[in-house]
């Protein structure tokens, strides 16, 4: 996770909630009142945010202590302790908020995406997520599928060429298409081609894809399509899998299968902040 893009979201988020001030906290406490506050998890599953918390809060307090027991990628029980935070009450209740709503969120597409990667339950083929992120918290939640066990597609349409159906009608053919950008892209960036029949996956291997994705087929189609794809060439499986289908796909062969609702559609773990002044 790249440390400055963090702080300068965060810094969005802040302005976007705090605003001008926290009204409600500088009216009732003083700045040199204490407190602590201890993140604990409401249900079981998988825990990413340590950074974000960390960052948070020292953003508006530096003071404020922090001490995390879990780190990205571990698991968390009901009832389990995550860690606590000491210092101003201010800074405690100007970074509750935003600190819980990107933890939980997090920890939801961790935990659905180890999941995923469980009840696929293979040794070849690889869980990724896909580029139905929420808008400006793309590095995040692509972070929260590793820390789940999966494995991030491209970041944007800047990392990567990926050919899908559109492209493919406006360019003519998959022939033309990957001439076209094979003629003007450097030799680090692999071109990947959107499928959906054996007489477009073939014209793909023809073409010199790097990358062949089998959009919308099922298991038995991939098994058919994928003896056609030498081993040089991956394969990607993507369109209509979720859990309860994902677990078919395990003896196709396909490299990888990318998943929307790992992000787009992840429920937030449920976590609370408690605050207190014992001990302080």
């Amino acid at each position: 996770m790249n440390i400055i893009m963090l702080q300068e979201m965060l810094r969005g988020f802040f302005k976007e909630d705090i605003g001008e001030r926290d009204i409600t906290s500088e009216v009732l406490f003083h700045e040199e009142e204490k407190g602590k506050g201890t993140f604990l998890a409401k249900e079981d599953g998988i825990f990413v945010g340590k950074q974000v918390i960390t960052e948070a809060f020292a953003l508006l307090d530096h003071e404020v202590e922090v001490v995390l027991y879990k780190n990205d990628g571990d698991s968390v029980q009901k009832g389990e302790v995550i860690g606590t935070v000491e210092g101003s009450m201010r800074a405690l209740l100007g970074a509750e908020r935003v600190s819980l709503n990107l933890i939980q969120r997090l920890s939801g597409i961790a935990t659905v995406t180890a999941e995923a990667v469980s009840t696929l339950g293979s040794d070849h083929t690889k869980v990724c997520d896909t580029r139905k992120t929420t808008p400006g918290m793309r590095m995040l939640e692509k972070y929260a599928v590793t820390c789940g066990g999966g494995y991030n597609h491209r970041f944007g349409l800047y990392d990567g060429v990926m050919i899908k159906d559109n492209h493919i009608e406006f360019a003519g053919s998959i022939t033309e298409a990957v001439k076209r950008v094979r003629e003007k892209i450097g030799h680090m960036i692999k071109i990947e081609v959107e499928t959906e029949t054996l007489v477009q996956v073939q014209e793909a291997v023809e073409a010199g894809a790097d990358v062949i994705m089998f959009d919308n087929r099922t298991p038995a189609e991939i098994r058919d399509y994928i003896q056609h794809v030498p081993k040089h060439i991956i394969t990607e499986a993507s369109g209509g899998i979720d859990l309860s289908t994902i677990a078919s796909y395990r003896e196709t062969g396909v490299d990888y299968i990318s998943l929307g609702f790992l992000t787009h559609s992840a429920r937030a773990l449920d976590i609370s902040f408690n605050v207190g002044t014992k001990g302080v």
